[in-house]
Parts: structure tokens; C-alpha cells; sequence
């Protein structure tokens, strides 16, 4: 009764037929995964900007990996690849600015396989 769920490719914004719909901060974030820009949002009370790069499940949850590049109006002391429950993120915004890949990022990791809903080319 496991069958493998569907993926979505960078062209598409909604969810598989066969599979949940996209919330709307959902679509936006594969929007912005799509497009390469990033997005900003609140996270534990905590405004940040995200350069998100890939959406996935984990246990039928969707999340986010990606790039904090601005926590409270501050850079980061190190780039970090962090991981963002979607339910968790508040007020999520497209911005206009543009990012290129970080090398951090795997797209290839096992834990993405099969649940992949949006991801960076």
C-alpha cells in the first residue's frame, strides 16, 4: 500500500493530482523556489529573509530547506542550511532579490527523495 509520492517539477506550482493541495504559503514558497527569489518571514517570532531551496514532506508535513540570509535585520555569523516546518513560518512574502544555489545544498540527499514537492534545478 507505499506507493511513491509524486514530485513537482520547477514549471509546476500545484500539488499532485493524487496527493494533498498546496496551502497557499506553500505555492508561494515553490513560487519563489521556482523563480529564485527569495522570501521573507517570521519564524519563532523571528523575522527573517529565506532563501529557500527545496520543499519537501516529513511525516506528511511540509517543509523547507534553505538559507537564513537576514535574522532580525542582522547577517548571520555563518551560512547555514536550516530546515523550516511550513506550519511554523508566519507572514511569508516573495521579495524581489534573486539568489544563486548555496553550496551547502544537496539536492540529491536521501531525505528528499520521494517527497520532493519544489526544488532548485
Amino acid at each position: 500500500m507505499n506507493t511513491p509520492r509524486k514530485t513537482l517539477s520547477l514549471s509546476r506550482v500545484v500539488a499532485p493530482a493524487s496527493g494533498p493541495e498546496l496551502s497557499p504559503e506553500a505555492q508561494l514558497i515553490a513560487q519563489a523556489i521556482r523563480r529564485r527569489l527569495c522570501i521573507t518571514a517570521v519564524y519563532n517570532k523571528t523575522a527573517m529573509v529565506i532563501t529557500p531551496h527545496i520543499l519537501y514532506t516529513k511525516h506528511d508535513d511540509p517543509f523547507i530547506d534553505g538559507v537564513v540570509t537576514l535574522r532580525d535585520g542582522k547577517v548571520p555569523a555563518e551560512p547555514k542550511l536550516g530546515t523550516f516546518k511550513l506550519a511554523g513560518l508566519n507572514s511569508v512574502m516573495l521579495t524581489a532579490d534573486n539568489f544563486e544555489p548555496h553550496a551547502l545544498f544537496d539536492p540529491a540527499d536521501a531525505k528528499y527523495e520521494g517527497v520532493t514537492l519544489a526544488k532548485l534545478g
